[in-house]
């Protein structure tokens, strides 16, 4: 396993955390703001993650394939998941 998806993975499992924490957050009928910030904090660091699954995909899956003439694929996969990132 490389390096970014180490660091992607260790961030997964925070944000498993964070989200256990939100859960239990509402289940103590903590205060709204509060949990909503948590909220927030949890979607930016699975936003790192993806970021870091993405660099990694970019470095070496699509690398790789255009070494092997194949690269287009790999582009329009990537084009695919900036669109839903951007909401389109």
């Amino acid at each position: 396993m490389n390096e970014e998806k180490k660091a992607a993975l260790q961030m997964l499992k925070t944000s498993k955390g964070q989200i256990e924490g939100i859960i239990k957050m509402i289940e103590d009928g903590r205060y709204c703001i509060d949990i909503s910030n948590q909220i927030v904090a949890a979607q930016a660091l699975l936003k790192k993650a993806n970021s870091l699954i993405l660099k990694q995909h970019m470095n070496h899956c699509v690398k790789e394939a255009f070494l092997h003439n194949s690269g287009e694929e790999k582009v329009d996969e990537i084009i695919s998941v900036l669109e839903k990132i951007m909401g389109k």
